[in-house]
C-alpha cells in the first residue's frame, strides 16, 4: 500500500536528517490519523548518554502559544473576557503605563486582547535580547514582569495597535498575567486545570514552573538554543513563560491537539475565529490566534500543505491536516531548525504521505 510505503520512507528520512546533522542531538515525530489509519511514533538521537524516546517529553517552545490563546479562548466562550478587551482592564496600571508609546503618543490602553492574540499590538519582542543576557549569564534572573517592563524602558513601539504585524513573546507574556488575573490562579495552575488534568496529559508541565502529574519514565530531551543547552537554565522559564512553557511527550500534545479539532476546548465559532482573524506572517503563512495557517500559494505553496497549527524556534511544530484528518507533531531540539522543522514537515512528511 502507498500508506505503509509513505510510512517507510517518512521515518527512514526523519532517521538520516537526525543522524547527518551533528546539530540535532535528539529529534522526536509522531503522526496520527484515524482515516488513514495511521500510527507513527519514533525518536532519533539520544539526551545525555540516553538513546531518545518516543516517550520522552519535549520542551515545544512557541508551540506552547497555541495553550496560552485556547485557554484565552475558553475565558471568552465563559464570559470571562472579550477579545476586544482592552488590557488595562486586566492589568495593573503601574504596567500598562508608558507601555505603548509610537512617535511620541501614548496607545496604552488602546491595545485590545485580540492585538495581543493576533501578534499586533506593536510593541516589540523581548525574548532573543534577554535570552543573550541568559545565555552570558547563567544565573541572570527575570520574572514576566520585569520583561514587560524591559520593553517599556528598553524598546519603542513600532505602530498603533491593530494598524501592523510584529511576532513577539512580549504579548503572550501580557495574555498570561491577564489569564493569571481573571483565573486568580498562577498561569501554570491554570494549564494544568483546563488541559493537563481533564484531558489526561499526565506527563506535561510547565519548564521550572510545575511538576507533571506523574513522573515521566524517561528524562526531558536535551534543548539547546544557539548551541546552549538550556534545561538547567531556571532564568528561561521566566522569559519564556506563556510564550512557550509547556513541556510534555508528543503523545500529550496529541490529546490536546485532538481535543480542540473537536471542540472540545472552545467552541466552534471560537477556534473559527482563532484561525481566520489573521495576518500574514510569511510566504503561504497566515497568523490567527496563536495559530498558524498555511495556506495555497500557486507554483509555490501547493494545496496538499494547508494545514494548521503552531511551531517553535526548536523547529518543534503542530499541526492540523483538515482534509486527511491527520495530526503531525515533531521537535528537532534546537533552535538551528527554527525554519527547517517547519519545511521538514511539509516536504517530507505531508508531500509523502498525502
Amino acid at each position: 500500500m502507498k500508506k505503509d510505503n509513505a510510512e517507510t520512507k517518512i521515518e527512514s528520512g526523519f532517521r538520516k536528517q537526525v543522524k547527518k546533522d551533528k546539530r540535532v542531538r535528539n529529534a522526536y515525530l509522531l503522526i496520527h490519523s484515524d482515516k488513514l489509519k495511521v500510527h507513527l511514533n519514533i525518536a532519533e538521537g539520544q539526551t545525555g548518554d540516553l538513546p531518545a524516546d518516543s516517550q520522552q517529553p519535549n520542551y515545544m517552545a512557541s508551540v506552547g502559544k497555541i495553550f496560552t490563546s485556547t485557554l484565552t479562548g475558553i475565558l471568552a466562550d465563559e464570559g470571562r473576557l472579550s477579545f476586544d478587551d482592552t488590557i488595562d482592564k486586566y492589568l495593573d496600571e503601574e504596567l500598562v503605563n508608558g507601555l505603548h508609546v509610537y512617535e511620541g503618543v501614548e496607545y496604552s490602553s488602546e491595545i485590545k486582547i485580540r492585538h495581543l492574540l493576533g501578534q499586533r499590538s506593536g510593541l516589540d519582542d523581548n525574548f532573543w535580547p534577554l535570552l543573550e543576557k541568559l545565555i552570558d549569564n547563567p544565573n541572570y534572573s527575570i520574572s514576566p514582569k520585569d520583561a514587560i517592563n524591559w520593553v517599556k524602558t528598553n524598546t519603542v513601539a513600532k505602530f498603533r495597535p491593530g494598524e501592523g504585524f510584529r511576532y513577539t513573546d512580549t504579548n503572550y507574556h501580557l495574555l498570561g498575567l491577564i489569564i493569571e488575573s481573571i483565573t486568580g490562579k498562577s498561569f501554570h495552575d491554570a494549564l494544568h486545570e483546563y488541559f493537563f488534568e481533564p484531558l489526561g496529559m499526565k506527563h506535561s508541565y510547565m519548564l521550572h514552573y510545575s511538576d507533571p502529574i506523574e513522573k515521566p519514565a524517561h528524562p526531558t530531551a536535551d534543548f539547546f538554543l544557539r548551541e546552549t543547552r538550556m534545561n538547567d537554565i531556571r532564568g528561561y522559564a521566566a522569559l519564556d513563560y506563556a510564550g512557550g512553557g509547556v513541556v510534555g511527550p508528543l503523545e500529550d500534545f496529541l490529546k490536546f491537539m485532538k481535543a480542540l479539532v473537536a471542540h472540545e476546548l472552545v467552541s466552534e465559532g471560537t477556534l473559527q475565529k482563532m484561525r481566520e482573524n489573521s495576518s500574514k506572517f510569511s510566504m503561504g503563512i497566515d497568523y490567527g490566534y496563536g495559530i498558524w495557517q498555511i495556506k495555497t500559494v500557486p507554483l509555490l505553496m501547493p494545496r496538499k500543505f494547508n494545514s494548521w497549527g503552531v511551531a517553535g524556534v526548536t523547529g518543534a511544530f503542530m499541526f492540523y491536516h483538515p482534509e486527511n484528518e491527520t495530526f503531525i507533531i515533531g521537535n528537532f531540539n534546537n533552535s538551528a531548525y527554527e525554519r527547517i522543522g517547519l519545511r521538514f514537515m511539509m516536504v517530507n512528511v505531508m508531500n509523502k504521505l498525502f
